[in-house]
């Protein structure tokens, strides 16, 4: 059985995230202990709410060097909604522009729609040789809530990620991947059948999860 850590910053649904981690098979955490968060075999970043209220807590926490030292070093990381947001170079909100962790290139910006927030279940389409989306369906759906995203998915393919994208208005980056890091826009913790299915392929991908 894996060991997970959920890293509590200040931020995120935990138990939400706890809980569905569990059901999918892990040994889960939930902690603000960097020294779990680094020896765990996966670490979740979860993250809802504001994109510079989420750095200035993992900023507090001293966590970014902790979730990129595991990049570097091939551990698993998965971001979860503004967890994953906040992997990219930047975030801008209301016309403030706030740094993130950088492990993923470009930046994170409103949504180009007319409805927003992009608010209940929606399609994905996911890209080949996905690991996270294995033996998923085209028509599975998965449990949004956001306003903004990564909205250049070319970009963020050419530099070598795997990237699954969704449609509302406009296509955006739905999940990515790449090396040890994966990242859902939604909420699989959410996502009843298929959110689990999912997080038992990431779960599969950890030194125990085999």
């Amino acid at each position: 059985m894996s060991d997970v850590v959920v890293l509590d910053y200040g931020s995120g649904n935990l138990r939400s995230a706890e809980r569905a981690l569990a059901a999918a098979g892990a040994s889960v955490r939930v902690t603000d202990d960097l020294a779990a968060a680094a020896a765990a075999d996966g670490l979740v970043v979860p993250g809802v709410g504001a994109y510079a209220a989420c750095m200035a807590g993992l900023d507090a926490l001293g966590a970014g060097p902790v979730v990129a030292e595991r990049v570097a070093a091939g551990r698993p990381v998965l971001g979860i909604c503004v967890g994953m947001q906040v992997l990219f170079e930047y975030g801008e909100e209301h016309g403030v522009v706030t740094k993130g962790l950088g492990l993923l290139p470009g930046g994170v910006t409103r949504l180009a729609a007319a409805r927003l927030p992009h608010m209940g279940w929606n399609t994905v389409r996911a890209a080949p040789g996905s690991v996270l989306f294995a033996g998923l369906s085209a028509e599975s759906r998965f449990y949004f809530v956001h306003s903004y995203a990564m909205g250049d998915p070319a970009a963020l393919a050419a530099a070598g990620a795997t990237v699954t994208t969704a449609h509302h208005d406009t296509d955006f980056v739905a999940a990515v991947e790449r090396g040890p890091l994966s990242a859902a826009q939604f909420h699989p913790e959410k996502s009843a059948d298929t959110g689990a299915a999912l997080l038992r392929n990431w779960l599969a991908t950890l030194p125990s999860g085999d």
